[in-house]
């Protein structure tokens, strides 16, 4: 496939309420770092305008029903090859991403006859946090974008589906989507994807931000440093570098979306890769602790 000369379709999956601005700016500048080749990005984010494709609108019942995802934005990466008419390549990124790398490398990966998806995963599993869609192909085993935000489980249907027939997705170098660092050093990595959502580096910039407007951040469970100081100074020097080449918070800002559903993180642990198993345990076992004296004692306090 020669795709030297097509316009790279990016869909980036991110938070309606401006949580997110830091990620979508870094994340923006280091696409546009590393390549010459013409991006169009497209910001995924729920929306109260019901001719957007990210409409949801829990009082009537219309829309994205979200209240089993994890991120407000976790099965949106489903309705890309519809959004595409079916046509070419389009590329999903989650927002908590640094392209390290020549996009244009991801964008025209090889892809097998069999599989819809170029993706990080093995026999049994994949990750679609940074994957390639061949739009066309997808269509016979996709469900129609009304069909999807109508079901609350869809995204874990399709999920499961893709672990049944792994033929469906064309394993990359583990090095496009790489999770915290797995001990490779940053000439090594082509993508980084800062995924543990309880040690993420833009947490520092985004928090007294949203905190000085009475803002929260989507992420309600336990915020903790990462344990790679150099990928933390990455981002630092790619935040700024972005700031120094005229990218600008408020240029990603919109009309905030409100409250939506989604399942809790309260009890998230993160990764191994960011966490050792004994710190996850403990975590795990602390929040289990203190979520059953909330429930056995409505007067409890953090002295109790």
């Amino acid at each position: 496939m020669n795709t030297n000369d097509a316009m790279i379709k990016v869909f980036v999956g991110c938070d309606p309420n401006n949580c997110d601005l830091e990620q979508m700016m870094v994340l923006d500048y280091s696409i546009h770092k590393h390549t010459q080749q013409p991006v169009e990005i497209t910001w995924m984010q729920l929306s109260s305008d019901a001719n957007s494709p990210w409409y949801s609108n829990a009082t009537t019942d219309e829309g994205w029903h979200t209240e089993k995802w994890a991120t407000p934005f976790s099965g949106f990466r489903w309705a890309i090859p519809e959004l595409c008419n079916f046509e070419g390549r389009a590329i999903y990124m989650d927002t908590d991403v640094i392209v390290l790398c020549d996009i244009n490398e991801l964008w025209s990966h090889p892809m097998e006859d069999k599989a819809i998806v170029v993706a990080k995963g093995g026999s049994s599993t994949a990750r679609l946090c940074t994957s390639v869609w061949d739009c066309s192909k997808a269509q016979q085993y996709l469900p129609t974008l009304k069909q999807m935000r109508a079901d609350p489980t869809g995204h874990k249907k399709l999920m499961q589906l893709i672990k049944e027939k792994p033929q469906l997705v064309q394993p990359y170098q583990d090095s496009y989507n790489n999770i915290d660092g797995e001990n490779l050093a940053i000439e090594e990595i082509k993508v980084l994807h800062y995924s543990d959502m309880g040690t993420q580096f833009s947490h520092k910039y985004a928090l007294p931000r949203l905190q000085a407007t009475s803002q929260e951040h989507w992420f309600d469970g336990t915020i903790m440093p990462h344990p790679r100081q150099d990928l933390t100074e990455l981002f630092d020097q790619y935040y700024q570098e972005a700031l120094s080449a005229g990218y600008l918070l408020e240029n990603y800002v919109v009309e905030p979306y409100g409250s939506f559903s989604k399942a809790t993180q309260i009890n998230y642990h993160g990764n191994k890769v960011t966490r050792s198993t004994a710190e996850s345990s403990w975590l795990a076992n602390t929040l289990k602790t203190i979520k059953s004296k909330f429930s056995k004692k409505s007067n409890f306090t953090l002295d109790d």
